[in-house]
């Protein structure tokens, strides 16, 4: 029986680099035409950003801000470059559902879509201290969908190395989430991102957090599907030579809220956000950086061989003569 070739695709992307996943879609999809759609919309991509013309401000392109080749603007909900007409919402005369294709969303919708950018705006200055994000909203028949991205590129430093505990509780008229507590990490990730000018080094953080809300009178069902895409590498001669390391990860999660008002929505998605992100950026630091630490440690002395065997046999002294 032959393969189905939109697996075979999705199969050979998972095993190429993260990296340049989308010149490796653009390769795909130039020898399958007919898995354009598909694959546009089932495969994560590392962020590109554009600076919306009315606002003057960044914002991240993806598949959910996409009519063809013009991209919604969160700021001032215009595509660019403008289409000759647009949906509501992505609910057009045939009654399809979802982001794209011209969709803007209804008043209420579009209202949330506000505040959330504003919300998230200061989640990531305060956790990225820098970098770009962005959230679209769209229409379900029984409720609401949307993204929440976030794209830091490397500096001297980053959040990783030192972020803050934002809590998305009291969120009210002022879309402002308040500050309950701030916490340094105890265990930095020092050398996660943490690139210095001048010296080759390139680090990039991309997350893709993809919800649904499906509202249930006083509670809403949400649905949170989380992507983090991250890609390091370096080239300095002096120290490690080259190294590139990059992966990604994917996480989801459901639960039930309680809600009062459409700001409710925003806390809400906050949390699931905060909690998601908090999760994933431990399992990289613990597990997958932590084994590439080991391995590469095990694999490689920074000091010379002779070095080490002269500290080992002084180790095996000191304790053979602690035991007589």
């Amino acid at each position: 029986m032959a393969a189905d070739p939109f697996d075979s695709a999705l199969d050979l992307l998972r095993r190429l680099n993260p990296k340049h996943t989308s010149e490796h879609l653009n390769a795909i999809i130039s020898l399958a035409p007919d898995l354009t759609e598909d694959l546009l919309s089932s495969v994560d991509q590392p962020l590109t950003v554009k600076r919306c013309r009315q606002t003057g401000r960044d914002y991240l392109l993806c598949d959910y801000n996409r009519d063809g080749d013009s991209y919604r603007s969160p700021w001032s909900n215009q595509f660019d470059p403008p289409l000759d007409e647009g949906g509501v919402g992505g609910v057009g005369p045939g009654g399809s559902e979802g982001a794209g294709e011209g969709a803007i969303p209804n008043e209420r919708v579009r209202k949330m879509e506000i505040k959330a950018n504003e919300a998230f705006d200061i989640y990531r200055e305060l956790y990225y201290e820098g970098g770009v994000s962005s959230v679209y909203l769209w229409n379900l028949d029984d409720g609401f969908a949307g993204v929440v991205l976030v794209k830091k590129c490397a500096l001297a430093c980053f959040p990783l190395l030192s972020f803050v505990v934002l809590a998305f509780t009291t969120y009210t008229v002022n879309p402002v989430p308040s500050l309950m507590d701030i916490n340094m990490l105890t265990n930095p990730i020092s050398f996660l991102l943490a690139a210095t000018p001048g010296t080759g080094t390139e680090g990039v953080w991309d997350s893709i957090h993809v919800f649904e809300a499906i509202e249930r009178g006083r509670t809403t069902h949400y649905k949170l599907t989380s992507t983090v895409i991250l890609s390091l590498s370096t080239n300095v001669e002096a120290t490690v030579g080259d190294m590139d390391l990059s992966g990604n990860m994917t996480r989801q999660v459901e639960q039930d809220l309680p809600v009062e008002n459409d700001d409710s929505h925003i806390a809400n998605v906050g949390r699931l956000v905060e909690d998601m992100e908090l999760k994933m950026r431990n399992l990289l630091q613990d597990v997958y950086f932590g084994k590439a630490k080991d391995v590469v440690g095990d694999l490689r002395s920074v000091g010379s061989l002779s070095d080490g065997a002269k500290e080992r046999e002084t180790q095996r002294e000191l304790i053979g003569s602690m035991k007589r």
